[in-house]
Order: C-alpha cells, then sequence, then structure tokens
C-alpha cells in the first residue's frame, strides 16, 4: 500500500511522526514533538526598523526579502519615515509577513 500523505495551505508535515499539523505549530499535537519554526526573526526585523536611517532605507525589508519595496524605500528615504511607520506598526502587532508570507518569529 501507498502511504499517500497531504497537506493543506497553512500545514507542514511533523518531523518526527510525519502527520499535518499547522505550520505555526510550536508542538506536533499526534506525537508531542517540538517543531522548529521557519522564517525571520521579530526581534531583529524590530531592530532594523528602529535603528532610525537604517529604517528608512527599508533594512528591515531587505532582511525579509522584499527586495523591491526595500529598494524603493532606500530611493525614497523610506517614503519620507511614512513607510518606516508603518513597518514598525506591522512588526509590533505581529502583521508583518516576509517575501514568502510567513509570520515573523518571535
Amino acid at each position: 500500500m501507498t502511504d499517500v500523505r497531504s497537506k493543506g495551505a497553512d500545514e507542514k508535515f511533523c518531523e518526527s511522526c510525519g502527520s499535518a499539523i499547522k505550520t505555526r505549530a510550536a508542538a506536533c499535537p499526534r506525537c508531542g514533538v517540538a517543531q522548529k519554526l521557519e522564517g525571520k526573526s521579530w526581534t531583529a526585523a524590530l531592530l532594523f526598523c528602529l535603528l532610525g536611517i537604517v529604517g528608512l532605507c527599508g533594512i528591515q525589508r531587505f532582511y525579509t526579502g522584499s527586495w523591491l519595496i526595500g529598494l524603493l524605500q532606500l530611493l525614497t528615504l523610506g517614503g519620507l519615515g511614512f513607510w518606516q511607520l508603518i513597518d514598525l506598526i506591522l512588526i509590533i502587532s505581529g502583521a508583518y509577513h516576509d517575501h514568502k508570507g510567513r509570520l515573523l518569529v518571535k
């Protein structure tokens, strides 16, 4: 018999037992093994955004893989601070995503 496993868009396979679990799950509900969270660091993105001129230049966007938006922020000095404020609010609220759509890992 062939073992066919499937998962949803917001799921991944457990590293231990192979069952489908939520992407953001800290542990597998079936076997209890702790899972590695994937993604960029929330703390690093927040620090990049808070570093004034570095934040104005969009370094947090380069860090999270959003190269085009990072370049636009660099060329416009962060939209004269407007984009930096929006990024800061998104990062603090936990709604900031990397270029693959994953939330930042705290």
